[in-house]
């Protein structure tokens, strides 16, 4: 008779089951000096007939986010387990053991008020209302391209569902930080300083984190991290308008936000809603982005609108700001990002090469004034 896949011989389901709990129990959370078992962070554990375990994990905003992953390589690495998969919850979404306050118990405390951290000089977000639009792409190449210019640079990749700032580097799922004197370490590729949850949870884990989770990995990557001192902080956001760029918003203040476009009308009206959030919670849009702007062709060198044009000048004037940049499509551009080779630092004399450079030098003479924003309590 076959055992069943992913099963040892003669151990039964139920058998496996405890070793997985065995091996979540090796697992200590600092903050409580419990195992994860005993601290009632584990939910929901199945083990079904191929080997593969599913459980609830339970963070609360007190607890590094780096325990979700010790968690998971814990049950990985049991014999038996073929695959594992975690749903992470935050204890405000309700996967908290704790009792929760009675009706007309305390209010809900205010925002926190931003801090200044004037060691990482000017601090700047990327965003945008639209995926897509080469967010990530304008942050890796805008960081590169002021190191080069001589400055220092920290790239914070705040894009919690899709961190692709340490691949854009060239940086391995093997390459972690260090933990020194209770800092973390940043890494650091083509003179810049990098902090990304891809540093810390696994590849094919899925972020399924609410808002206190996601302000707890933002204050962690700010406030933790050993960043130095800084001229420019540049923050990757993700898409839209949600729980990301208001607790960074509430953990910082900003010296103003880049917005990323690309021409054509739908990301035009996504990238206005994300301006006009910045500017209701009190943060100035430095300027707008235009990216995927035309295509210049390699072997003729004739300019083509791949998209219809004049988008992001649109929304530069109804914003109220400049239009600090076009960033051509070029041919080659994705396969060097895939490489860690962005492209002011692999072809720095290719159009894209000098469109982002210029853009580096634009970014830093609008900032040079800007001074950090106070936030807007009332409306």
């Amino acid at each position: 008779m076959t055992s069943a896949p992913g099963y040892i011989p003669g151990v039964s389901a139920s058998d496996l089951t405890q070793r997985v709990r065995d091996a979540l129990a090796t697992v200590q959370n600092p903050r409580l000096g419990r195992d994860l078992v005993a601290a009632e962070m584990v939910k929901d554990l199945a083990v079904d007939e191929a080997g593969a375990v599913t459980f609830t994990f339970v963070l609360t905003r007190e607890d590094p986010a780096s325990l979700a992953r010790d968690a998971r390589k814990a049950v990985q690495g049991v014999e038996g387990v073929k695959g594992v998969k975690v749903n992470v919850v935050d204890s405000a979404g309700g996967g908290s053991p704790r009792a929760r306050p009675p009706a007309g118990g305390p209010a809900v405390p205010p925002p926190p008020t931003p801090d200044e951290m004037p060691a990482l000089g000017k601090v700047l977000a990327i965003s945008s209302g639209k995926g897509g639009v080469g967010k990530s792409t304008v942050s890796a190449n805008l960081a590169a391209a002021l190191a080069k210019h001589g400055h220092r640079v920290g790239l914070m990749d705040a894009d919690i569902y899709g961190p692709n700032i340490p691949r854009m580097f060239g940086l391995a799922e093997s390459d972690k930080p260090e933990v020194r004197g209770g800092k973390i370490q940043p890494l650091e590729a083509h003179g810049v300083k990098l902090m990304s949850l891809g540093f810390i949870v696994e590849r094919d884990a899925p972020a399924i984190w609410r808002g206190p989770i996601i302000m707890k990995i933002i204050q962690q990557f700010l406030r933790d991290v050993a960043w130095g001192e800084l001229d420019y902080f540049i923050v990757d956001l993700p898409p839209g308008t949600g729980d990301a760029q208001l607790s960074l918003t509430q953990a910082i203040r900003l010296h103003g936000a880049v917005i990323v476009t690309t021409p054509q009308e739908m990301a035009v009206g996504d990238s206005l809603r994300g301006a006009k959030m910045f500017e209701r919670v009190g943060v100035p849009v430095v300027g707008i982005v235009e990216n995927m702007s035309y295509y210049i062709c390699p072997h003729c060198g004739d300019r083509s609108e791949v998209f219809l044009g004049g988008g992001g000048a649109r929304l530069a004037a109804e914003v109220g700001v400049p239009l600090l940049g076009q960033i051509p499509l070029q041919a080659g551009m994705p396969a060097l990002a895939d490489k860690g080779e962005p492209i002011v630092v692999a072809q720095p004399e290719s159009p894209a090469g000098i469109a982002l450079s210029d853009l580096a030098k634009t970014v830093a003479a609008r900032a040079a004034g800007l001074v950090p924003a106070l936030p807007i309590t009332s409306r």
